[in-house]
């Protein structure tokens, strides 16, 4: 059993933690609405704890799971609380019509700028929507991050997921992950479907 520690209240925060507590691990849940994190908790069950915000997390990965334009100010907010901590981006730098991206390098990047020494950003799990991902069906979860050993060891956790982790390189490569995301919103828009999701077939 791991303990791992949310950032945010929102879908994703719920379909992740969900499945996280249906899987045997700890959640904390960390927003700057207590009350909202509070009503999350009581909806996951058991398993799931309300932490202080800006507090150092319990967790040793942190899935900051806010909007893009809340990602820099929610991990700023934390400062050297974060240090050592592995941090999952899960965001998508979307436009207001989610059919463009709005940075020219990626969030994951963005966020590795002001996160303190020592943590660990890796870019996960923004190619996956939310109510597929609370199905709890198998899903391939693909990742970007400069450290093997964090990666590691988020692989291991999303493994206990059922999600096959699927390592895409370096931090650079979370752009191509972002650019994967809106790849995915166009072909659901397109006639795919929304219950659409990425993988790749490893032979």
């Amino acid at each position: 059993m791991t303990t791992i520690s949310i950032i945010g209240s929102g879908n994703m925060a719920t379909a992740i933690g969900t499945r996280a507590v249906e899987h045997g691990h700890t959640v904390e849940l960390l927003s700057r609405n207590a009350g909202t994190a509070q009503a999350l908790a009581d909806k996951i069950g058991a398993g799931a704890t309300v932490g202080t915000y800006g507090a150092r997390p319990a967790g040793e990965i942190v899935i900051v799971a806010v909007l893009y334009g809340g990602v820099v100010d929610a991990v700023s907010s934390f400062g050297d609380a974060l240090a050592g901590k592995i941090l999952v981006d899960i965001s998508n730098p979307f436009n207001a019509d989610a059919d463009a991206l709005v940075t020219l390098s990626s969030a994951a990047q963005e966020i590795a700028a002001v996160a303190p020494q020592g943590a660990h950003v890796i870019k996960a799990l923004n190619t996956i929507f939310g109510h597929v991902l609370a199905k709890g069906t198998p899903l391939d979860a693909f990742m970007a991050g400069d450290s093997a050993e964090a990666k590691a060891t988020l692989g291991e956790l999303l493994g206990s997921l059922e999600l096959r982790a699927l390592d895409a390189g370096g931090l650079q490569a979370a752009s191509l992950l972002e650019s994967a995301g809106l790849l995915l919103m166009g072909l659901a828009r397109n006639g795919a479907g929304f219950e659409l999701a990425l993988g790749a077939e490893v032979r």
